[in-house]
Formats: structure tokens, sequence, C-alpha cells
């Protein structure tokens, strides 16, 4: 589809929707062309937008078309969604086509006293975060706080006409959906949309790196987003053939702590992956390391639309990449927004983590722990895949742990011997197991961005780690 075509497409689309009256649309479709047609149409038409994630789960789901208070949902799958909502939507589906695909309108059941929440003027989009905790929260945005970003981020990477993006995530990701939809379209690039399956990602969470690197190769694709998870895949594939060769001049990595090693890796593969930051509450990038502006260990620095700064007790501040606010609640969110995030700024302007304050633990020593830091310097190890850190009042910290391929108990001992020399004593990890399974999207312990669900991966090993604790005071 060409520039020339895209607009004729999208008018068409919204010729039929216009007759619909639907104020507030969720959309569960696959990656592809007409994802994108139909995100542009609403946005024109004054409707909000609510993706819907696949990798949700059906409680996500279920309070994502409850509280938004959508009056219909657009899918390529309805028997699936159908299944998953059941009472919430009716059950006759009408076929709906958009961008040459024929698609399935479902209306969501006449609004129960209670479900649905008003919507501020102006709202394109309501993006449900992930997040940490089983119900995920709404995000209002409109095209005035996403814009800053689309022509921030063309600015910073200097995407052109001549860029090729490879769509690597669900466009439910806001990552992807502005940064790799948006600021290519508006650069007047070239945005590849294959189905997810195609560039490695089965179902919610399997990841096929060998098929993803592929992909890149294929496509000639000049620029991509990848989480920490799809980086990793991409970096083994490569490292395993050196036939996979893509040809990337950009790459992004972002959604959750990167391991500096893992960087290390891509660029000796010569992939060209920089580590940036962003949030939901600010449309997506806020941070982003660049060819001519990166510091390794650090998310880059603030784009040009945005003001960061740090508290004296080190929260991460962000001005001028403000939100809507969140669903249901009537209190505008302020100017200057307090990320959550700890971290701190160098003498060049580059912003360094250390981890989220709501996850920072207080030992029984009275020291405080932000366990991503702990974690990511546990992941530098090539035996450590990865790692969750608990010790709130705790004489010490413990840790589930991911090996990394055949690694054994020993080379986990040895890691940890190494990384706690690196680290103050409060902060060292003194006992840890094996987690018994990687840690997912598909399993609950991760979010779809790839951080770690602290209080599942707490819950689903909790025997073993309290045993760790129980061993220690009868030794």
């Amino acid at each position: 589809m060409d520039f020339a075509e895209l607009p004729a497409q999208v008018e068409a689309t919204m010729a039929w929707l216009q007759d619909t009256a639907v104020d507030v649309l969720a959309v569960a479709l696959e990656n592809g062309p007409a994802w994108v047609v139909l995100d542009i149409a609403a946005m024109e038409l004054g409707i909000c937008l609510v993706p819907l994630p696949a990798f949700f789960s059906t409680g996500q789901l279920r309070h994502a078309v409850r509280m938004s208070g959508a009056r219909a949902l657009v899918t390529d799958q309805p028997e699936p969604i159908s299944e998953r909502l059941a009472d919430l939507l009716n059950p006759e589906a009408s076929p709906v086509a958009v961008s040459n695909q024929t698609l399935s309108w479902m209306t969501v059941v006449p609004r129960r006293q209670g479900n649905g929440l008003p919507l501020p003027a102006g709202t394109a989009k309501l993006t449900f975060t992930s997040g940490t905790t089983g119900a995920p929260k709404g995000v209002l945005l409109g095209w005035g706080h996403m814009r800053p970003v689309v022509e921030s981020l063309v600015e910073a990477v200097a995407i052109g006409a001549s860029d090729r993006h490879l769509v690597l995530m669900p466009l439910p990701v806001l990552l992807e959906n502005i940064a790799g939809i948006y600021a290519p379209l508006w650069a007047g690039a070239t945005v590849m949309l294959r189905p997810l399956q195609e560039v490695g990602l089965c179902g919610s969470s399997a990841l096929d790196g060998r098929a993803m690197a592929t992909a890149l190769a294929d496509t000639a694709a000049s620029t991509a987003i990848f989480t920490p998870q799809t980086l990793q895949g991409v970096v083994e594939a490569m490292e395993h053939d050196s036939g996979i060769r893509p040809a990337l001049r950009f790459a992004a990595v972002g959604g959750a702590a990167v391991s500096p090693r893992l960087l290390q890796r891509a660029g000796a593969l010569g992939l060209p992956v920089f580590e940036g930051y962003g949030l939901s509450e600010c449309a997506s990038v806020v941070c982003l390391n660049t060819p001519a502006q990166h510091r390794a260990g650090s998310v880059g620095k603030p784009l040009p639309h945005v003001r960061l700064w740090v508290t004296g007790d080190g929260e991460v501040v962000v001005q001028g990449a403000a939100f809507g606010g969140y669903l249901g609640e009537s209190e505008a969110p302020a100017a200057a927004w307090p990320t959550g995030d700890i971290g701190e700024i160098d003498p060049e302007g580059f912003l360094y983590l250390k981890g989220r304050r709501r996850n920072v633990f207080i030992t029984a020593f009275g020291r405080n722990v932000a366990p991503e830091w702990v974690e990511r310097e546990l992941t530098l190890e090539p035996a450590i895949a990865q790692a969750a850190v608990f010790g709130e009042a705790r004489p010490y910290n413990v840790a589930v742990i991911v090996p990394d391929g055949g690694a054994t108990p020993a080379d986990i001992e040895s890691a940890l011997a190494r990384t706690n020399r690196a680290l103050p004593d409060y902060a060292r990890v003194v006992r840890w197991v094996f987690a018994d399974a990687p840690f997912s999207p598909h399993n609950g312990l991760l979010t779809g961005t790839g951080r770690i669900r602290r209080d599942a991966v707490y819950a689903r090993h909790e025997k073993a780690v309290e045993s760790l604790y129980r061993e220690a005071r009868t030794s």
C-alpha cells in the first residue's frame, strides 16, 4: 500500500465507521494493514480506540472492555474472542471490510449500571497497561499527547523515506504503535507488517529467535524495536548461525531493564541496538540512546520535547510528555509527572535507571534495595538468563534464577560469587533456587513488555523461597 492508497483506505473505512455512531471501539486484530487503517480512521473521526493485547488474560480483557465502555469490537478471530468475552458480546457478528480484509464487527451488550467510565474529550486511544498487577490501568491519550513523541522520534533517529521498519511486537503495545507505525509513516518511510508468527512470535509469548532474525534479514529492515526477550532470541540465533545477517541501521530496545552484556553481544554481531526508556503515561518513549549520542548503561538522553530531572530522593520526573489521566480518575495529571522510577542523570544529560520505587524493598537491617539493579548485575553473567530478587524485611536477599542453557548449580554459584563481589553487602544474594520455568508473559511471570511480575514469581515459588530462610534459621 503506497502513500496515495493509504488515505483512500482510511476514507473508505471512515465512511462506514461513521454510520455506526460508536464512540469507543475495541480492537482485537492480528498485526496487518487493517489494524493501521482502522486506527487512523478512528482517530480522524474522534472515536476512542481500545487496543486489546492477545497476551492479556481473560480477566484483563474483560476488565478493559467493561471499564472502557466500548460499544463494539472489531476482530479477525471472532470465535476465540467470543469465548473469552462471552456474556459481554452479542453473539451475532457482522462482516466489515477494512483494507481488503474481511473482519467481524461485534457489538457489546448494552452497558450495565456501573460499566463504562466517562472519557475526556479528545481521547484518541485508551491503552491498558499490562503492569505488574491483575487489573490493568487505562491510560488516556489524545493525538496532542502522541504527536510530540512521534516528531521527536523522527528527529532523534533521523527516520527518512528510505527506511524500512519491520514490526516485531503486537500493535496493541503502545511502543510499537507509536514508534513503529506513527513515526515511520510521519517520515514517509515504509512499515512492514507481517503476521506475528512470521516474525517469530508464536501465541502470546513463545519466541523463535531464528525466525525473527531471518525475517529482519529477508525484509532488509533498516529499523526495528526489540524487547529484551526478543533481542536475546535474535542474538542467540545469530551466534549459532553466522549466515543470518540483518541489515539494520538502528534498533531500539526497551520495555524492561536490559542486560549490558546482551547489548555487548548484539554489538559484537554488528547489531546497532540502543537502549531507551518510556512509559505509557508519557505516550511511550521519553529517553533514547542514538548513534550520535549514547552511553553504555544509560537509557539515553531525553527526547527533544521532554524536560527531565531527578528529585532529591532519586525519583525521575518528566515534563512535556503528559497524558490525559487514568480512566476513572477525575484528577488531571500534573504537568510534571513523577514516574515512580529511581535514577540519576550524569553531567552530560544521560539518564541511568536503578529500578521502580514501588519495587524497592527494605531489608531487616533497614537498607533499601532496588531489585532491578541486582537483577541486572546478575544477568551480566553468562550462566544466568533471568533472575528475580527478594528480601523485604529479611536478613539477606535471595533469588529465583532461570539458568542460561545448560548452566549447572556450580555455574550459578560461581556467577553469584562474582556478582556479589561487585555489590555492597546489603545488596548481595546469599541463597537462590532454580525457577521451575523461564519467566514469560504466557505463564504470567512477565508483563507484555518484559517486566517481571514480582508477586506472581513469588507466589509460584513461595515454598522454595521461604525454605531458603527456614534452612538458615535451623542450620
